[in-house]
């Protein structure tokens, strides 16, 4: 690339729970829409044919390809707006209509870290109220500090992660308010007719990220198989996106399935839930049935997740309190 045609832009690469994202200030990148998601697109490596970003700062997973953009807010009672984007790895997309709740907890160390508030203390916990610009939802952000600097190591462990760190608490509040209706069609379940499939039942939930809820035995799974293990499966994973992109109508995010597919691959995110049984987690543990509710595996930009998202942590908790629901069943089934 010719000398004239580098910039030179601050960012940040910063872990949050499970996964990873650059972080900028908004006010650092092009105000123009396209501009500003084709420099995002470069620095993040996509898109990449080969699927591996190579050529970018992307880590070629669904929670290692993200950008995040902060600024100091307009809303009453928040310190920082908060905007999400997943990138695409093989398309020249951003899907900015969705949030990242694991991202969301180094949020605040970020806007701390760049002196967007003015009162926080030197030790203690800082409390950044964060306004979460693509739903339009608030969340607060506890944030140790230790002389002045935001305090980064600890003992906290994090399933997913290898190294502790220290413990950043985030309160969603009224995840499942604002303008949007906790269930979209007004019903605990609904009925997806799939092409392929045929009748696949589903909970339909706004809460977190919109969310659909379906049987993993719908999908031919028992709810113990691990994401290396169904990922190379490109048939299964077109039958999910199938599911996905039919929720994404019954919710009215798309007016047809392929422009969900096409349009906007972040979300509604697809969760498969079954109920509790002993399995062997990704690292060997052994997970007895006792120690669980439910079991769930999620997918997000196409492939399964490594982990559980954290927005799909709050879509299942409020689809556990709402009797009827798949995941109310689910995690009922052993009489618990």
């Amino acid at each position: 690339m010719p000398a004239e045609e580098v910039l030179a832009l601050p960012a940040t690469w910063m872990r949050g729970g499970t996964s990873k994202g650059l972080f900028f200030r908004t006010g650092d990148l092009p105000a123009e829409s396209a501009a500003r998601d084709a420099l995002l697109l470069r620095a993040i490596g996509s898109p990449d044919p080969y699927g591996r970003q190579i050529d970018g700062v992307g880590g070629a997973t669904s929670s290692t390809s993200k950008v995040v953009l902060v600024q100091r807010s307009r809303q009453p009672g928040c310190d920082v707006d908060y905007l999400f984007g997943a990138v695409a790895i093989e398309q020249p997309l951003i899907d900015w209509s969705g949030s990242c709740g694991n991202l969301a907890a180094a949020v605040g160390p970020f806007a701390l870290q760049q002196g967007m508030l003015e009162d926080a203390p030197a030790d203690g916990i800082a409390q950044v109220r964060i306004w979460q610009a693509n739903l339009g939802e608030r969340i607060i952000a506890h944030v140790p500090m230790r002389g002045g600097q935001v305090l980064e190591t600890g003992k906290s462990r994090l399933d997913g992660v290898a190294f502790g760190g220290a413990e950043i608490r985030l309160d969603f509040l009224d995840p499942a308010g604002g303008a949007r209706p906790l269930l979209p069609t007004g019903r605990v379940r609904d009925l997806l007719r799939v092409p392929g499939l045929g009748p696949v039942e589903a909970t339909l939930i706004n809460a977190g990220n919109p969310t659909a809820i379906v049987a993993a035995s719908a999908l031919g799974l028992a709810g113990v198989e691990l994401p290396q293990a169904l990922n190379p499966d490109v048939g299964l994973l077109a039958r999910c996106e199938a599911v996905r992109a039919q929720a994404a109508v019954a919710m009215g995010l798309a007016r047809d399935a392929p422009q969900a597919t096409r349009e906007r691959p972040a979300t509604p995110k697809l969760a498969l839930v079954a109920a509790p049984v002993g399995y062997a987690a990704s690292d060997g543990r052994a997970v007895v049935a006792e120690e669980i509710d439910l079991l769930v595996r999620m997918l997000s930009m196409g492939p399964f997740h490594h982990a559980l998202p954290g927005t799909g942590a709050i879509a299942l908790a409020a689809a556990a309190a709402l009797p009827g629901t798949l995941v109310a069943d689910c995690a009922g089934a052993r009489g618990g």
